[in-house]
């Protein structure tokens, strides 16, 4: 299992009476698969996780093992604020299919860092899939410190992280872990170029939702160490992923769906759409911008 390059955060799309909707789900697949997307998370906190029932999990991530083929790596975010629900959802997640979890940090109960390197050496010992930490602190309300990852490497299951705190520090002090057994992924698009030319393995990207080949390229080109394509590719994409953050995430990332035929807008509450105005015409015209770049080359 090679988990590197680029990695799409996938949304969750819903009709527009708030259910699963699996037709457009289907269709954002195929075209990551058809846009070279190396691997794909389902049900992170880009899909909404914690607004899927138990059902709809099993559902969605079940659809994405078999619409994917193995064609690309089928990553399933497990990660719950208790030890024992994380384990448990990571079990049921192996039982789908996936081949390896992405196990967010509790989040809100904001454990001390010897209860995360217990809670991440527990989930990787009884949760039965290859395990990739993943660090948010402006969403969990605690840090992964770079010493607690140089500890949990040491776990046979623990493959690698999700670092979503993009200072040239922990770029730096990530990077340091990087080993043939344990990979460094960027979680953060906007930083992700300087820390795929760093020694990050990928990124584990929301805007590859709405442009996969373009990602792709980027991802290539830096992982290579290709210094003048990658920053090409990089400032191609920055209106797109400067235009994502006016809003939390998914929202912004959803309003780009409608327009590429990938379903609705619709988030489930307390999410909400993001109106009509300045900010949703500025991700529309950055997609066009590079709709046209693409049809130029």
């Amino acid at each position: 299992m090679d988990i590197r390059g680029s990695i799409c955060a996938l949304v969750t799309p819903f009709t527009a009476n708030g259910a699963l909707d699996l037709a457009a789900f289907g269709r954002l697949l195929d075209q990551q698969i058809a846009g070279g997307t190396q691997g794909v998370v389902v049900a992170g906190s880009t899909g909404e996780a914690h607004m899927l029932d138990h059902d709809e999990f099993e559902r969605l991530l079940a659809f994405a093992v078999e619409r994917v083929a193995g064609r690309a790596v089928v990553i399933a975010g497990t990660g719950e604020a208790a030890t024992h629900k994380t384990v448990a959802l990571t079990r049921r997640a192996r039982q789908l299919g996936a081949q390896a979890a992405l196990v967010v940090a509790p989040y809100y109960v904001r454990p001390t860092q010897e209860g995360l390197r217990r809670h991440f050496t527990e989930v990787a010992e009884q949760g039965g899939l290859p395990v990739i930490l993943y660090n948010v602190p402006s969403r969990t309300g605690c840090d992964i410190a770079p010493a607690t990852v140089a500890q949990l490497r040491e776990h046979p299951s623990i493959i690698g992280i999700k670092e979503a705190v993009g200072s040239d520090d922990r770029i730096h002090d990530l990077a340091e872990l990087v080993r043939q057994d344990f990979v460094y992924l960027s979680g953060d698009d906007g930083t992700g170029c300087k820390a795929m030319l760093n020694g990050a393995a990928g990124v584990i990207s929301v805007v590859a939702n709405l442009v996969p080949k373009a990602f792709r390229s980027l991802c290539d080109a830096a992982t290579a160490g290709d210094k003048v394509a990658a920053g090409r590719h990089d400032a191609a994409l920055s209106p797109l992923i400067e235009a994502l953050n006016c809003a939390p995430n998914p929202i912004a990332v959803k309003a780009g769906l409608p327009s590429l035929g990938l379903g609705t807008a619709g988030l489930r509450l307390p999410l909400v759409e993001l109106e009509d105005g300045p900010d949703r015409a500025r991700i529309l015209a950055a997609l066009s911008g590079l709709a046209s770049l693409a049809d130029a080359a």
